[in-house]
């Protein structure tokens, strides 16, 4: 894809660029987008354009950020235009801080599952239909831990082939308790179609970019290529981010667990729940204190 000639017919020549994500990298499948990274300093949402049969994921990005999450995301960008040469310096400071960012970031995805592990337990008491939403959040966001403590970014395409391959250690033990309570032993084609819709209806619904023809390609790519546990993991990642997004919301969204329900794929055994939260949030406590101790 010619990127050079997708930011001038987008009128982004005026800003600092660079191409990010599994793009750069090795990993990517060729379903997957395009992400550019467009230092225009405004707080919009990601852009979705499609160039010929390829997608373009457009992020915009501050030179002044300083989310460890966001930063890691920049890190390693392949410059596309930089006359400034500030997003040059930016990169550099990345790489310098890198392993810092990592950690820093793997410590907030464990405090933000355990507060998840927390509503989980809170709404099984109250009875609260959300509770196994909460929950599924609790594990994505200890495998976003675990994959920054083994410095890899967040790539909810390729993150759980990476937890396959990642080598032994205490950290790394607990990926087991992700592969345990995400469900994708569960995976088959026909329950991957019917979360497939209920994903892009709910990504519609809270992003409204069209994200949902990202997520079809996807989809499609996983079941071609017989990988449906990666399917589901797939889309339970994409889901957990946009339910972050409304969390606050819930109570004036009751009717929102139709579709998760078969989005998120949940459980509905309380105690099942209950055992995993607890799982996952003894897994991160014993990570945090691994962590504190390096």
């Amino acid at each position: 894809m010619d990127i050079e000639k997708f930011v001038a017919e987008n009128g982004l020549s005026d800003f600092p660029i660079g191409l990010g994500g599994c793009r750069i990298t090795d990993l990517h499948f060729d379903s997957c987008e395009y992400d550019l990274v467009v230092f225009d300093e405004k707080s919009e949402p990601e852009k979705i354009v499609k160039s010929g049969n390829e997608f373009v994921m457009i992020h915009h990005a501050s030179l002044s950020e300083t989310l460890s999450k966001k930063l890691l995301q920049y890190d390693k960008l392949q410059i596309i235009q930089d006359e400034s040469w500030d997003l040059r310096m930016l990169l550099s400071k990345i790489n310098e801080k890198r392993s810092s960012l990592f950690t820093d970031f793997a410590k907030n995805c464990l405090i933000e599952s355990m507060f998840c592990c927390q509503k989980t337990k809170e709404a099984i008491q109250t009875s609260d239909v959300f509770a196994p939403c909460w929950q599924k959040c609790a594990s994505y966001y200890l495998a976003d831990a675990i994959s920054s403590l083994n410095n890899h970014r967040t790539s909810p395409s390729h993150m759980l082939n990476l937890l396959r391959k990642f080598g032994k250690s205490p950290i790394n033990e607990r990926i087991s308790v992700v592969t345990q309570t995400v469900g994708i032993e569960r995976a088959t084609p026909t329950l991957l179609e019917r979360m497939l819709k209920s994903t892009i209806g709910f990504s519609d619904l809270v992003e409204k970019n069209n994200h949902s023809q990202i997520i079809q390609q996807k989809h499609d790519y996983f079941l071609k290529n017989s990988m449906l546990s990666d399917c589901y993991f797939y889309f339970g990642y994409i889901n957990k981010e946009n339910f972050i997004k409304i969390k606050d919301t819930l109570n004036r969204n009751q009717d929102l667990i139709y579709i998760l329900k078969i989005a998120f794929d949940i459980e509905s055994d309380s105690n099942l729940l209950l055992q995993q939260a607890e799982l996952v949030q003894k897994s991160c406590n014993e990570i945090l204190e691994i962590v504190s101790k390096a």
